[in-house]
């Protein structure tokens, strides 16, 4: 087998990134190329770890494809020439970026849990896997932009959890349907299905909020990603208040006159 080049394999970063993720191209144009490079292989393992957890046709085969991913990528910090062009692409970008493996293998690990736990007790045991499945990639674009202000991983792990759970009280239909549940057992048990997707709501709100000062303290392009992240997880939030909460029922959605409304106020606040 013929091995693939470095230039090909962020070929195929990039063409996973445009066809799976339209907000990354977004504010991509103000960033320096090869940041914008390294930002495209950091998202392409972010899909692929998640398209074999997802895709797998059960539980054992997505379990098996995330074992043999996990050990590809540990062959990779370990010094070993890897195969996958994701891995092939991206070792270049964790040389230069000095990004954690942890980081990577958590992702993985979120994945797995997927596979074995199918609804959370409290927010406790759902925030810990928010710390696995969401925090991570805020992280690696932190790295990738050379932030190093002591106050940005915080405030990244709470936008990027925020985010994740306006995306579960979204999702409530969807998630049901594929056997998953993010709403909290105990929230359901005092408020209702309802009165659960409110509170998640609600604490996604708040953890949104800390972008306010994210976006102070990092480099231009990225505030501006930053602030298109949170309002659009707010805009996420409104739509489930117009539905009284109810996403149990149906999914809501947010119209393209207000994600428009969103990019251009965006651009001209910051």
């Amino acid at each position: 087998m013929k091995p693939v080049t470095l230039a090909a394999a962020d070929a195929y970063c990039r063409d996973l990134t445009k066809r799976h993720y339209e907000n990354f191209i977004v504010a991509s144009a103000l960033v320096r190329p090869d940041v914008r490079r390294d930002l495209a292989r950091v998202y392409a393992f972010c899909r692929t770890t998640d398209d074999l957890g997802d895709e797998s046709t059960s539980r054992e085969e997505a379990l098996t494809r995330l074992g043999r991913w996990r050990d590809e990528l540990q062959a990779v910090f370990a010094g070993e020439t890897p195969v996958h062009p994701v891995l092939i692409a991206l070792r270049e970008t964790i040389a230069r970026a000095a990004i954690p493996h942890q980081l990577f293998l958590d992702l993985i690990g979120a994945n797995v849990q997927d596979q074995h736990v199918t609804s959370y007790p409290n927010w406790l045991q759902l925030e810990g896997y928010c710390k696995l499945s969401a925090a991570p990639v805020g992280r690696m674009v932190l790295a990738v932009f050379g932030v190093t202000d002591p106050r940005a991983p915080g405030l990244s792990d709470d936008v990027c959890i925020g985010l994740q759970l306006a995306n579960h009280a979204q999702d409530v239909k969807r998630d049901a349907q594929i056997g998953r549940r993010y709403l909290l057992d105990d929230e359901i048990s005092a408020f209702g299905t309802s009165g659960a997707v409110r509170a998640l709501v609600e604490r996604a709100r708040r953890l949104l909020d800390s972008g306010r000062t994210l976006e102070t303290i990092v480099p231009f392009a990225l505030s501006l990603q930053l602030r298109l992240y949170r309002k659009g997880g707010l805009a996420i939030c409104r739509a489930i208040e117009r539905l009284d909460y109810h996403t149990e029922m149906r999914r809501p959605t947010v119209s393209t006159r207000e994600k428009l409304a969103i990019l251009l106020g965006s651009y001209v606040r910051t």
